[in-house]
């Protein structure tokens, strides 16, 4: 297996930009902003760019509005939020989908307190719309969040994690939450009844819906914090239909997972259809896949990060050999080779004495023989900054992913991927692809649809889902590496389960597959 000094595809060179980019933005506060972080990225003015929201803890959220030109250097310029400097505080993360379904993405903001839904609108246009949703938002410190459309609903579900109960005796210790499952009503508009409450909570940090056995149905899988719970540990909920969630227990399969779960992402590494999972936490990160041996429909999982040399245990440079602590976790192709890499933004939490100070934000660069390498010191990634949430996403439509790291009390990182690092400077990346997809209504942006992606006698696969990773969610273009290969073919498994037909399309391009339409659309940035 490569070591790391043996990176065997191209470092990416990533450079920090966030000041001359226009943004200068802190999440910090007091113990319950020790926790989120969150960032969200999406399109919020039909120009196809990735704009931000920025959870600022106990400061505002900040919007920035993508300004950027196509290939060049990252600008932004940032625009108010229509709430109050009340609901503007407080807040740990944010995600971001299509409730309504009407087309424009809405908002979602967690907060220590009360959350708040806001329905996006064009030009980047948002108002308050718990009352129009019939989402109260509740009163709990939430930290998780994750969305599905369930099978033959106009509307999508939502579940919302949260954190300790400060307000039960003994706080914080023992004390957890019960997470919340709303469930669309029938009717043309989306409003929600009481949740469900999936009880115990166990202190959820990050939460994702996951078709885990490639059935076409999908389960609520959960990472909690066992530093709260004296019995926490990770969940899996299955939905039956129409019917409330239920847990799936010992005799289901399901083993017994106490880490200090933080952050969660999800992968098909091997194109088998059955996804693997990056579980962040303090002292290592969990790599689990479906155990081999496992009997069929019962989700036993085995850990193949030491294996795979996906440890994440301790700094990778610097003289602090003390524990490591990760946070967000996101699987993405950021140097164009068509294998997945693997980045976890890291970060003490809170000076505590046993874990490192000095903690860089991770790069696992996939190799060639299904393996990772650290390669963050070479990339420009080791500062010491303390992270939280994060979001690989390529912002100047350049075909490669650049980074976005929000840091507890410092400076929110901005990284621009400007290709293959070289002696002399920069040499070209790999081709590339990205991907939209669009349907008819429900669910006009395929949240749940499989893309399988072949080029040569390789499959990529990818799934658009929101949730995952610490706090931070993201919509819009679908990415994929392609290394050396200029040509590709694509099929889309969409949320119903229907294949659609294969479309050749041509590399680094932009590529928009609308459902039942023949040929692929092309897009160009201006």
């Amino acid at each position: 297996m490569a070591t790391a000094e043996e990176p065997t595809s191209d470092v990416p060179a990533l450079v920090e930009e966030a000041k001359a980019a226009g943004i200068d933005h802190i999440y910090d506060g007091p113990w319950e902003y020790f926790v989120g972080g969150g960032v969200t990225a999406f399109d919020c003015n039909a120009d196809r760019k990735p704009d931000l929201v920025l959870a600022g803890g106990e400061g505002p959220a900040r919007l920035f509005v993508n300004r950027s030109a196509p290939v060049g250097p990252l600008a932004f310029e940032e625009r108010p939020l229509p709430l109050d400097d009340a609901e503007l505080a407080r807040v740990t993360g944010a995600y971001v989908l299509d409730i309504d379904d009407d087309g424009p993405l809405d908002l979602v903001l967690l907060r220590v307190g009360r959350n708040v839904t806001m329905r996006g609108g064009p030009d980047c246009t948002f108002e308050r719309a718990n009352r129009r949703f019939q989402l109260a938002g509740g009163r709990a410190w939430t930290t998780a969040f994750a969305a599905t459309w369930e099978p033959d609903q106009r509307f999508p579900t939502l579940a919302f994690g949260h954190y300790v109960d400060r307000t039960a005796p003994g706080s914080p210790w023992g004390t957890c939450h019960d997470n919340e499952l709303f469930r669309p009503l029938a009717g043309e508009a989306p409003v929600y009844a009481e949740p469900q409450l999936l009880s115990p909570g166990h202190c959820a940090l990050s939460m994702l819906f996951t078709d885990w056995a490639n059935t076409g149905s999908v389960a609520l899988r959960i990472t909690n914090d066992r530093q709260y719970h004296l019995d926490g540990e990770d969940q899996l909920w299955r939905l039956p239909d129409g019917r409330p969630a239920v847990p799936y227990r010992r005799a289901d399969g399901w083993q017994r997972l106490t880490i200090w779960g933080m952050g969660i992402a999800e992968a098909d590494l091997d194109a088998d259809g059955l996804p693997e999972y990056a579980l962040t936490s303090m002292g290592d990160t969990k790599l689990q896949a479906l155990d081999p041996e496992a009997l069929e429909g019962r989700p036993t999982y085995t850990d193949i990060a030491f294996a795979r040399g996906a440890t994440a245990h301790r700094p990778y440079t610097g003289p602090d050999r003390r524990p490591s602590t990760g946070w967000h976790a996101q699987f993405a192709d950021l140097n164009n080779d068509s294998l997945l890499d693997l980045f976890i933004a890291k970060g003490n939490v809170e000076a505590m004495p046993d874990f490192a100070a000095f903690d860089p934000d991770n790069l696992l660069l996939g190799t060639w023989d299904e393996g990772f390498v650290e390669v963050g010191e070479q990339a420009g990634i080791a500062l010491d900054r303390s992270g939280r949430g994060a979001a690989v996403v390529d912002l100047n439509l350049d075909g490669a992913f650049d980074l976005v790291v929000v840091n507890r009390g410092a400076p929110t990182s901005l990284f621009r991927n400007t290709g293959a690092a070289r002696p002399w400077g920069t040499a070209p990346l790999g081709n590339w692809l990205q991907v939209e997809l669009r349907q008819e209504p429900p669910n006009r942006h395929a949240v749940g649809a499989r893309l399988a992606v072949r080029i040569g006698n390789r499959t990529l696969i990818r799934t658009l889902q929101v949730g995952g990773g610490h706090a931070s969610g993201q919509q819009g273009w679908v990415h994929l590496g392609l290394g050396v290969a200029e040509r590709a073919q694509v099929r889309v498994r969409w949320p119903d389960g229907a294949w659609s037909h294969p479309y050749r399309v041509f590399a680094n391009n932009f590529v928009i597959l609308e459902r039942d339409r023949a040929d692929a659309l092309y897009w160009y940035p201006e």
